[in-house]
């Protein structure tokens, strides 16, 4: 991968087997990165990048000016969020078993013994979140495998910093973020759709986004929502991530 400067910019520039040139700007620093067809010159590539310097610059404000949630102590008073909404957070202490509860569909309220930790208590939301999110996929994803005209052999939820989604298209398994539990469903579906749209078109190509576009119109709309919402206190990566760098993407 070669460097092109312009001006104050550092672009990451690589060639591909590709028809146009395609420019994006990564959280959570404003990374530019550029793939572009064989034959562009380091001259057009050059031409290209000042020509959308204003919009670049314009990315990497939204970046450095974007809501970050600090780090979860789970203690009364702060919110979480589940499925787009916000709650407030009571903790009870309790002899009782440690429990989360929903409650008047603004509170979450948390049963915890006296001496709980940190990172006990985050076990328990985590819990929570990969239950709902679960039961939400498992019910969604039919719906759209009829529409989009695949079938999934295996879906899995896993923690991960730098991919709302990734998939394996010859095993048909489909791996989501835990991090989803906190978006709309909305966004969620969003997801879904994308990375099934992966099980038949590998590559974000044209094809790609026709199959996208046909299966779920709002895509780009849902898509803004979606990376443009409070980011989790850890860093966003985008290194060897071309799901994340496509859903990025202007």
């Amino acid at each position: 991968m070669a460097k092109i400067r312009v001006s104050s910019l550092t672009i990451e520039a690589i060639r591909k087997d590709i028809k146009n040139i395609h420019l994006g700007v990564y959280p959570p620093n404003g990374r530019i990165r550029m793939a572009m067809p064989l034959r562009t010159s380091d001259e057009s590539a050059r031409l290209f990048v000042i020509s959308k310097t204003p919009w670049i610059k314009k990315q990497q404000k939204i970046f450095v000016n974007h809501k970050r949630q600090t780090p979860r102590k789970y203690v009364s008073g702060e919110t979480h969020h589940i499925f787009g909404k916000a709650y407030h957070l009571d903790v009870i202490l309790s002899d009782e078993s440690p429990q989360l509860k929903i409650k008047k569909k603004t509170h979450i309220e948390l049963y915890v013994k006296p001496k709980t930790t940190i990172k006990q208590k985050e076990k328990m939301f985590e819990s929570f979140y990969r239950s709902e999110l679960n039961n939400i996929i498992s019910k969604n994803i039919k719906k759209w495998e009829k529409k989009v005209g695949v079938k999934v052999k295996e879906v899995k939820i896993k923690k991960m910093k730098t991919k709302w989604g990734t998939c394996n298209s010859k095993a048909k398994r489909i791996w989501f973020n835990l991090e989803l539990a906190k978006k709309s469903f909305h966004c969620i579906d969003y997801v879904i759709v994308h990375e099934l749209v992966h099980l038949k078109e590998r590559k974000h190509n044209d094809r790609f986004i026709e199959l996208l576009e046909s299966a779920y119109p709002k895509w780009q709309q849902h898509k803004e929502e979606l990376n443009d919402g409070i980011l989790s206190h850890f860093e966003w990566g985008c290194k060897s991530n071309l799901k994340l760098k496509k859903l990025m993407k202007n």
